[in-house]
């Protein structure tokens, strides 16, 4: 339950940029208050999470994944460049993140 806590915090991390694109620097209300309740929402799983998954770990978890799905945010929404390069490195980022989840687990 612990790593669904930090990916929901991951992709709430997604809503507050996605939150900050659309307030405009914060001069329009409605996407300013949606960014910042992303944002407490955001921290907030990563601060429950962090009870039973390492600190450096669960950081690196909830930021690589809302990397990852901010850039694919960013395309789909925002036009942004699709290449070979940032998809390879998307996918780097989820390959890492699987190993830090399988590197906790005891094989025994």
């Amino acid at each position: 339950m612990d790593w669904i806590i930090l990916f929901i915090g991951s992709f709430c991390e997604v809503g507050w940029l996605v939150g900050m694109k659309y307030a405009e620097g914060f001069t329009r209300l409605w996407p300013s208050v949606v960014m910042v309740f992303f944002m407490a929402a955001s921290v907030g799983c990563l601060g429950l999470a962090v009870k039973t998954i390492p600190a450096g770990t669960a950081y690196a978890a909830w930021t690589g994944t809302s990397i990852a799905a901010a850039t694919l945010v960013g395309v789909y929404l925002f036009n942004e460049p699709t290449t070979a390069l940032r998809l390879g490195s998307i996918a780097l980022i989820v390959l890492g993140i699987i190993g830090l989840r399988l590197g906790g687990v005891d094989m025994k």
